[in-house]
């Protein structure tokens, strides 16, 4: 191509070099991007997990945009919360074989450890029945104690401290996306987080809420005057459900609960989002440890930004319609909310983000590349990319 600006005139000569610069600089940036592109379809897509966050956060426009939580922080939450908040007596349900530290203030002759019998009743001395424990809290046999020893003559305003000292046969059952999914022995109260931070806290893929199922009995209210004091009552299986972010961030206790023996903790598996098109990593994407919904700036920051020829005021989301069977289209302008100008639509399991290409500018950086293959003499130019 060089050989062709020979036999030109002197005054010629940096015209035709200025001509061929142009065309190499134009093919060098179509070049580019065509090897950004091929690179990106050939390689099988990844799936990014926050699993180990960036220093610096990715930005797409002029904007930072907010890591995902990954797993090791939140278990790392999980396990000093554990530790704070270690047995909590008053939410732990009372079963059989458990041992318990009763004390009546001033009465050292009642003061004793008793074991609760395979029936779910205890004795104590002076007390001429026995007394059903299994299926109450500490604070509620205390109260029940109480009432029984006011309501006999035995002590006038008496006051009872319970403590569970050992837990027997007290199995809980952590599934779903949990490090070491494991059936738990309880030998003492036991909270939710301790019992997560047991199986190893969360995995990679855990989705934003905690399922407890219980099944057994519930404590009815006390009757002092039954033979047995009151005792419980069984009734259906019901299930908690805990919002992750609640129960690691918010610092309230309430969201800690305290677990019986038969609870089944179940942590769901978060969904799948997929964005395809004209993005740098197109694929299927796993919702990670943002227990706040996955937005569609986020889930464009994981598939890599949009392409140079991505027309991103006409992408699309696709949803499932459960009521039709087929997906709804929800147009979005990227454009808008790369600038912060539009709202940031949050995703659901399986949406599909589609952002279209423009084969205008793809057919532009084509051509950039055959001129730079012609002027550079190098035979890069393959079948099937026209």
């Amino acid at each position: 191509m060089l050989s062709k600006c020979q036999g030109v005139p002197n005054r010629n000569v940096r015209r035709c070099g200025g001509v061929l610069l142009l065309l190499a600089f134009a093919g060098t940036a179509g070049l580019s991007q065509q090897t950004t592109n091929s690179a990106s379809q050939s390689s099988p897509p990844s799936q990014p997990v926050a699993t180990s966050p960036a220093t610096t956060p990715p930005v797409l426009g002029n904007q930072s945009v907010p890591q995902l939580t990954t797993a090791q922080e939140e278990n790392a939450k999980i396990l000093a919360l554990a530790e704070a908040n270690r047995g909590k007596p008053g939410d732990y349900v009372i079963g059989s074989s458990d041992v318990l530290a009763i004390d009546v203030f001033e009465v050292p002759d009642l003061s004793r450890e008793v074991q609760v019998n395979t029936s779910g009743y205890i004795s104590l001395p002076l007390i001429p029945t026995k007394i059903m424990a299994s299926g109450l809290t500490a604070f509620q046999l205390q109260d029940k104690l109480a009432e029984l020893l006011q309501v006999n003559g035995l002590v006038s305003n008496p006051q009872v401290t319970v403590v569970v000292k050992e837990q027997h046969s007290q199995p809980i059952t952590v599934v779903g996306a949990v490090r070491n999914p494991m059936v738990y022995q309880a030998v003492r109260p036991t909270t939710l987080l301790e019992v997560l931070s047991s199986a190893g806290g969360i995995a990679d893929d855990a989705g934003g809420v905690v399922l407890v199922t219980r099944n057994g009995t519930t404590a009815t209210p006390v009757d002092a005057n039954a033979h047995d004091g009151g005792g419980a009552e069984v009734v259906p299986p019901t299930t908690l459900t805990i919002n992750l972010d609640d129960l690691i961030n918010s610092g309230d206790a309430r969201f800690n609960i305290g677990l019986q023996a038969g609870d089944v903790v179940s942590v769901p598996r978060a969904g799948i989002i997929y964005v395809m098109g004209a993005v740098q990593r197109p694929g299927g994407f796993v919702i990670t440890n943002d227990h706040q919904q996955l937005t569609t700036l986020k889930a464009l920051t994981l598939a890599g930004g949009l392409t140079s020829t991505a027309k991103g005021r006409q992408a699309l989301i696709l949803r499932n319609n459960k009521e039709t069977g087929q997906r709804d289209q929800l147009p979005i302008d990227l454009s808008k909310l790369l600038k912060l100008q539009g709202p940031d639509v949050a995703l659901l399991p399986n949406d599909i983000l589609f952002v279209p290409d423009s084969s205008g500018k793809r057919a532009l950086n084509r051509t950039g590349n055959i001129l730079l293959n012609l002027a550079s003499g190098a035979a890069l130019l393959r079948l099937g990319t026209l």
